[in-house]
């Protein structure tokens, strides 16, 4: 074989493998970043497409790199605890300023930690790091707070329990302060709120507010009448 044909050859050979040395390394990037950001990379690709998605994400995991993300102390973790049990309870008298509380609580929360919260659509893309699962029930949580006073108590029961989702992460446990993950500190079993197969039940016009500890927002009370029957028979 000439000479000049082995070259070519070997020029060939070595496009080929430089080519899927590359594709395999955007393949492992894409599942890299369908692991961290799930719904929203999936949100992000669908609005923009998949490479502008790639861009957009690697920009903000280097963005929230910069920002020095730390724990909540111990001690603010037991203030946020304490306001944000106050701020559920609300719930049962005043639904709307209870969910503006627990928006506000969040915010709080997410800037002790290191986040810039003056711009809320930055901050949505910034949570999204290490945050991701609890993005889009958050997203829509803030919609409803924003129309708080206009919007049905479902409606801010649900965005309630979604502040709470996202509130959770960031706070982290006194024993495990919360690290960059963006697995829910959820009850086990339960799903995110906002996605399907929540489990707590529908709220309904007799419905209570809730405590801390896993209480379940919109548990039904048993009208007077009703209890005072089953007292007598008992």
């Amino acid at each position: 074989m000439p000479a000049g044909a082995i070259i070519a050859l070997v020029i060939v050979v070595i496009v080929i493998a430089v080519a899927a040395a590359i594709g395999g390394t955007v393949a492992l990037r894409t599942l890299a970043l369908r692991h961290q950001f799930g719904p929203e990379y999936q949100r992000l690709a669908r609005e923009v497409g998949a490479r502008r998605a790639h861009a957009e994400l690697a920009d903000r995991q280097r963005r929230v790199a910069r920002l020095g993300i730390r724990p909540v102390t111990a001690e603010r973790h037991a203030i946020y605890s304490g306001e944000w049990t106050a701020a559920q309870e609300r719930f049962v008298d005043s639904p709307a300023q209870a969910t503006e509380a627990a928006a506000a609580l969040v915010t709080t929360v997410a800037a002790d930690r290191g986040y810039k919260v003056d711009e809320h659509a930055q901050l949505l893309k910034d949570l999204s790091v290490h945050h991701a699962r609890l993005i889009d029930g958050y997203r829509r949580a803030v919609r409803i707070t924003e129309q708080a006073a206009t919007s049905a108590t479902e409606e801010l029961r649900q965005a309630l329990l979604s502040h709470r989702a996202l509130f959770r992460d960031l706070l982290g446990s006194p024993d495990r302060p919360a690290t960059q993950s963006s697995q829910p500190l959820v009850p086990a079993g339960t799903t995110v709120p906002g996605s399907v197969g929540w489990p707590l039940p529908a709220a309904a016009p007799t419905a209570t507010g809730a405590s801390t500890g896993g209480t379940r927002l919109g548990r039904v009370v048993r009208p007077a009448a009703a209890t005072a029957t089953k007292t007598r028979k008992e």
